[in-house]
């Protein structure tokens, strides 16, 4: 079995969950008493949201890097990045290690092209959704990718760091989040990214109109794929 080197706490909230979700699908291919062999970086949050907030990319990549560096040097065999919008500085972070990282929007690409996906909305961070690192991975494969218009991307945004990443659970907020995906779906999206790694703490599939693809539990379950095949 490889080790898996997860760059976590962004938020750790989510970071829980890829641990519960790669646990899980070992525990259920492997049986018995097996579980994954992990070792976990978990960066304070607060320092990476002020370099998202402030631009400051090449930084927060330091930060990620120095993480990705240790995690080698510990024994990983590949890393994964516990987050969408910080794949941004994913290829800075490659530069710096010389094991591989399990991108998140390669691995979400794919189960949408085995799904048939051609048209997809992306609701994530604002970073995510108006930017073009990982829109363009996705658009690379054949897939259309639809965003929100701006007052929507906004509400996304503010939820997802004013709430979920505090571990704030709102039916309002759920409903907002539902009326959106609902304006995609009339927009021709064939499905929706769960392209933050909190959203999936507030949509589940039975919440939305339109086939539901969590990036947590895509890159969870991918992560745990590759470390046991």
């Amino acid at each position: 079995m490889k080790t898996i080197g997860l760059i976590g706490g962004m938020s750790w909230e989510s970071t829980v969950t890829y641990y519960q979700i790669i646990n899980e699908y070992v525990k259920e291919k492997l049986g018995g008493l097996h579980s994954a062999k992990i070792l976990l970086y978990s960066v304070d949050f607060a320092e990476i949201e002020d370099c998202q907030s402030k631009g400051e990319w090449q930084k927060s990549a330091d930060i990620l890097g120095a993480a990705a560096k240790n995690l080698e040097k510990a024994g990983a065999d590949f890393i994964v990045i516990c987050t969408n919008t910080m794949h941004k500085v994913a290829p800075q972070i490659q530069n710096m290690i010389s094991i591989p990282i399990l991108h998140i929007a390669d691995a979400t690409a794919d189960v949408l092209i085995r799904s048939h996906i051609s048209a997809v909305a992306l609701l994530g961070t604002k970073y995510t959704m108006t930017q073009d690192f990982y829109k363009e991975r996705l658009i690379k494969k054949g897939i259309s990718v639809l965003i929100p218009e701006e007052c929507d991307i906004e509400t996304i945004n503010h939820i997802i760091y004013d709430e979920l990443c505090l571990g704030i659970i709102s039916d309002k907020s759920r409903v907002q989040y539902q009326e959106i995906i609902k304006k995609m779906k009339l927009k021709g999206a064939q499905g929706v990214i769960l392209g933050c790694t909190e959203i999936g703490l507030l949509i589940k599939q039975k919440d939305s109109v339109l086939p539901v693809f969590d990036t947590t539990q895509i890159h969870g379950q991918e992560a745990a794929k590759k470390a046991i095949y």
